[in-house]
């Protein structure tokens, strides 16, 4: 693909025809270079500032479309409940005294609303011989006592997120915390920490490969400049989107390195070869320019056209995550032809003064080699093709916070373990169902407390003694389970994991059930009925996005060639490549 061209006319004289003038962006670049450094250092700068005032969004609940039930659900109930955090707690090695001490102080914690434990049922202070130790098991049991929490705001709010530090600071080693508002805590610490130290390591091993790859010392920092340039004005520049995920967060940075780099590699050595072929530093750098812009724009047009088209994803996270890698692009495509040409200006001297031996041989003899083996090649190919295409089909995936805020290695995970062990699985969710009908969601309650998975069923019915007015009970508990607009909260508790297909399978019956007693409006909120509509949503945005990547593509290569059959040709080994890649997590 040709880089455009750009005219402009000049008027030589009144009356005289008007003369059409080229204008040469390589000449542009060079004379503007010291200007273009300025601008760029300025934009560097401010970007730098905007950077860190880039809010990040944890919950991923949030890029649900409307559509979905879950979403309606969550809408419903933040506008009558409140959409509070939540986390579970067990205090290990107390008594029951003790264990109400402990609560009474984590309660007044700044952050914290209320905490759900055995007290508001049974005298804690009865001597050992009053209380049936076997009906509390669910809340005590082997000198351990767990509590569920519910904060004043959100799973990720700051506020949330310092209550849970005090909370710790109170419990000390006897504590262990599971639960949403624990989970996105941890993604929020673990994804910052180790995302610094994936990119500090990718921005190592992309230097070592550069110092062995180039002819100068200075090149391998020259690249990263340019490359650092780059990744921090589309940083900043992520401003003007008010928010984004804390995977396009994370990935962003990395995504932009690795996949822009070459562009760089095109300009540089380009420069080299007309310098060694007896061109002067400006005349070299011009043809550079001119010759690199052809592949840095082709090669930059089908990964910006890869990653737009995620903001076609239902999951509007895609929309995110496409719009910042996009621009990303962008960025980088303008950082190498504009502002590198300006550092090459001012480092082409320590270029030449800190030039080295090439310490990689030429390849010719590998590249004979792999020509001659082109038949084997694709006879291999041909043979592991089929089955790698069904083991990359096969792969299971993970969609909720599960994957990342609790998985393995983690301080939640091991805490989890723990309290798992003594007090079993616990996971949480909610029935939004409309109120004024007792008798129906107690019966309903009563059904859910009867499913062999159900641990505990909290609904307001089932708490207030018959006949006895609502106002006989305490307002954190008829605030947590009835709102005067209509209507109530039912949670419930049932033995298995936020996510796996056993709670899928839970969140089906139960839903089912309360469609058999609320067979209008009605909703079942929390981890695993998210999750899965997280699932089947990006499970149909898979298919369209890859649709369209594949059909953008092929225009943008089809267009750049102006040939039908080298996109053909093109596209055939990437996709290969793709389902080998993908097969191995399956192997």
């Amino acid at each position: 693909m040709k880089f455009p061209h750009f005219h402009f006319q000049k008027k030589r004289s009144q009356g005289e025809n008007f003369q059409k003038k080229k204008f040469d962006l390589p000449d542009f670049i060079i004379r503007k270079s010291r200007a273009i450094e300025k601008v760029f250092i300025v934009m560097v700068l401010i970007s730098a500032v905007m950077a860190p005032f880039v809010e990040v969004n944890y919950d991923l609940t949030e890029y649900l479309p409307d559509s979905v039930e879950s979403r309606q659900g969550l809408n419903i109930m933040e506008d009558t409940f409140g959409y509070p955090g939540t986390a579970r707690v067990m205090i290990k090695d107390v008594t029951l005294y003790e264990a109400k001490a402990y609560k009474d102080r984590l309660e007044k914690v700044d952050g914290v609303d209320r905490i759900l434990w055995l007290d508001t049922g049974t005298n804690v202070f009865s001597g050992e011989g009053f209380i049936d130790y076997t009906s509390i098991d669910q809340y005590y049991k082997d000198d351990c006592a767990v509590m569920d929490v519910i904060f004043e705001e959100g799973d990720t709010s700051k506020k949330t997120s310092a209550a849970i530090d005090d909370m710790k600071e109170i419990t000390g080693e006897k504590g262990c915390y599971v639960g949403m508002a624990v989970q996105d805590k941890s993604v929020a610490k673990n994804v910052r920490s180790e995302m610094q130290m994936i990119l500090v390591i990718g921005v190592f091993m992309i230097f070592l490969v550069l110092c062995l790859t180039t002819n100068s010392w200075v090149e391998p920092f020259l690249y990263l400049t340019v490359m650092g340039v780059a990744v921090v004005i589309n940083k900043g520049t992520n401003l003007f989107l008010g928010e984004i995920s804390f995977l396009t967060n994370s990935v962003s940075a990395v995504l932009q390195l690795a996949v822009s780099m070459d562009y760089s590699i095109f300009l540089i050595h380009a420069f080299t070869r007309y310098k060694k072929a007896g061109m002067g530093q400006t005349e070299a750098l011009r043809a550079a320019i001119d010759e690199a812009l052809n592949s840095i724009f082709a090669s930059s047009l089908t990964t910006i056209v890869g990653f737009i088209v995620l903001v076609f994803m239902r999951f509007s996270i895609g929309y995110d995550m496409g719009i910042v890698l996009a621009k990303g692009i962008v960025c980088s495509l303008l950082t190498v032809v504009l502002f590198m040409p300006a550092m090459i200006i001012r480092l082409a001297g320590w270029m030449e003064r800190t030039a080295h031996r090439p310490f990689l041989p030429e390849f010719d003899r590998l590249s004979r080699g792999i020509y001659r083996v082109r038949y084997l090649v694709l006879a291999v190919v041909a043979v592991l093709v089929l089955p790698a295409y069904t083991a990359q089909g096969m792969n299971s995936y993970m969609y909720g916070n599960d994957a990342v805020g609790a998985g393995e290695g983690t301080e939640v995970y091991a805490d989890e373990q723990e309290i798992d062990r003594i007090f079993g699985r616990s996971n949480m969710m909610m029935a939004l169902v409309p109120s004024g009908d007792n008798v129906r969601e107690r019966e309903f309650s009563q059904e859910l407390s009867d499913l062999p998975y159900t641990k505990t069923v909290m609904s307001l019915s089932q708490t207030l003694p018959e006949g006895v007015p609502e106002s006989f009970l305490p307002e954190s508990v008829t605030g947590l389970l009835h709102d005067e607009s209509g209507w109530s909260r039912i949670l419930i508790y049932v033995r298995s994991k936020g996510e796996s297909e056993a709670a899928f399978r839970y969140a089906d019956e139960i839903s089912a059930i309360m469609k058999e007693y609320y067979p209008g409006e009605s909703y079942l909120v929390g981890a695993t009925p998210s999750t899965q509509d997280i699932k089947a949503t990006i499970t149909e945005d898979y298919s369209r996005v890859n649709t369209l990547s594949l059909i953008g593509v092929f225009v943008v290569v089809m267009f750049s060639f102006k040939s039908i059959l080298i996109p053909i040709i093109a596209m055939i080994p990437i996709e290969v490549a793709i389902f080998i890649n993908m097969a191995v997590p399956y192997i």
